[in-house]
């Protein structure tokens, strides 16, 4: 392909073979003899997996990552996590600005689509307020670990440990490198639980939502003075936070592989990382596969829901929840229009949120259709395994070790939909939608519904 073909590829093409490039360079450099700690090979799909896993920061794996990696493939992995986290668009515009070029007109464009911006200007400031915040909570993220890593594992490895870790909750992508129990050793430590909640947390939020808080904590002007956007992301991510630590402390508070046998403190800790690591982290400090049936249902509903827009996490996105509920709300009233915080929600915002809940559906049931086609577990555990994989949480009840040959491709495949599909997907609906010819009406006609 010429430089002048890939120059009239649109945004979202454009978007979505940077992440698959990124994809693919990672898993050749995986595939590395260089990569893998010594006695240990890597095989290049599971090589291609990791870099998927990383870069979509997802946090699925079929080979540990503390044990397998070399220094230096740890080191691949951790950039690869920053560079999906960023996002490779936000990425590559921010060495542009490095070296002193300026961000041409499809760069911005880019830049625009990829986190849904409404206008073109200021977008070089855009780029670098992303990467400036980026680095500022995973700073303090780092720090925070320390005083807990460091004690336990000296100076030099408590640094790294501390580092991997805030950049990986951050960024939303779960991978650690303390071993196969995760966090589980510090399920009752509050300040491994808060840290690496608030990482997920804020990580998740989006980064237009935290620019609003502090405009509006600088002019102290109140809730009331925050854009819709915000306070329809701050409600959703506080409902589904607590209702779902709620829920989780309530179906699994007597029993004694998860939460049963905890104190009292730590079961509440416990719930509430639950309930936050389900929303793509990919983190954990209970074992998934002990968790009751109505647990999983809540898991599976929170995995599949994810973070919100413009932010380091996956699913379809708050938003998208928000607007749906909104909107069979307001039929349900009678109401013509959707309307939240006396605004009304724009009638493509709804045709975006509907398209991208309905595809999601779609690709969850084939997926898990193809992948029991291909293994030999209950299909509650491949459900899981997809739902996590497409909402790019990162949990598992244990079967991504066990994978098969076709079934790692379908996982591979569904974190690389999950990353980049409610960014692509809503970028070309919405450019769909402005350019549809609209002078054009066709006759009603009538369909009976339900």
């Amino acid at each position: 392909m010429d430089l002048h073909k890939f120059y009239r590829l649109s945004s979202a093409q454009i978007i979505t073979l940077g992440f698959a490039g990124v994809i693919l360079l990672g898993g050749i450099i995986l595939w590395l003899p260089v990569c893998a700690a010594q006695g240990e090979q890597t095989s290049f799909i599971d090589a291609l997996f990791t870099a998927a896993t990383s870069v979509c920061v997802t946090g699925l794996v079929t080979v540990t990552t503390a044990v397998h990696w070399s220094l230096l493939g740890k080191c691949v992995i951790l950039l690869l996590i920053q560079l999906g986290g960023l996002g490779v668009i936000a990425v590559s515009m921010s060495f542009f600005l490095l070296i002193g070029r300026r961000i041409t007109l499809k760069g911005r464009r880019l830049i625009q689509e990829a986190y849904n911006l409404d206008t073109l200007s200021g977008m070089a400031d855009v780029v670098r307020k992303i990467v400036a915040c980026t680095l500022a909570a995973e700073t303090l993220g780092a720090v925070c670990y320390a005083f807990a890593f460091v004690p336990r594992f000296g100076w030099r490895e408590g640094v790294w440990q501390s580092v991997f870790t805030s950049v990986s909750a951050f960024c939303n992508a779960g991978i650690d490198v303390l071993g196969e129990a995760s966090l589980a050793p510090y399920v009752g430590d509050p300040l491994i639980n808060l840290t690496t909640m608030a990482l997920i947390v804020s990580g998740g939020l989006g980064f237009l939502v935290w620019w609003d808080l502090y405009r509006v904590a600088k002019g102290r002007l109140g809730w009331r003075k925050l854009k819709v956007h915000s306070k329809l992301v701050i409600t959703m991510t506080a409902l589904l936070v607590l209702g779902g630590g709620l829920l989780f402390l309530l179906f699994e508070y007597k029993d004694p592989g998860t939460l049963g046998a905890l104190p009292l403190g730590d079961k509440i800790q416990a719930a509430l990382f639950q309930s936050v690591t389900t929303r793509t982290a990919g983190f954990f400090s209970i074992d998934q596969s002990r968790f009751g049936d109505a647990s999983m249902v809540l898991t599976l509903f929170l995995m599949f829901t994810g973070g919100s827009p413009m932010g380091t996490a996956g699913g379809v996105k708050t938003t998208t929840l928000a607007i749906l509920t909104l909107t069979v709300g307001a039929y349900l009233k009678g109401k013509s229009d959707t309307e939240v915080f006396d605004r009304k929600i724009r009638e493509q915002n709804i045709r975006t949120a509907i398209v991208v809940m309905v595809l999601g559906f779609i690709a969850l049931l084939v997926s898990s259709v193809a992948l029991s086609l291909t293994m030999d577990a209950s299909f509650i555990d491949l459900i899981f395994e997809v739902t996590s994989a497409l909402g790019t949480a990162g949990l598992s009840r244990g079967i991504t070790g066990d994978l098969t040959l076709f079934g790692k491709v379908i996982i591979i495949l569904d974190m690389y939909l999950g990353r980049i599909g409610p960014i692509t997907l809503a970028t070309a609906i919405v450019i769909r939608t402005r350019n549809a010819e609209r002078n054009v009406h066709l006759a009603e006609e009538n369909i009976l519904i339900g």
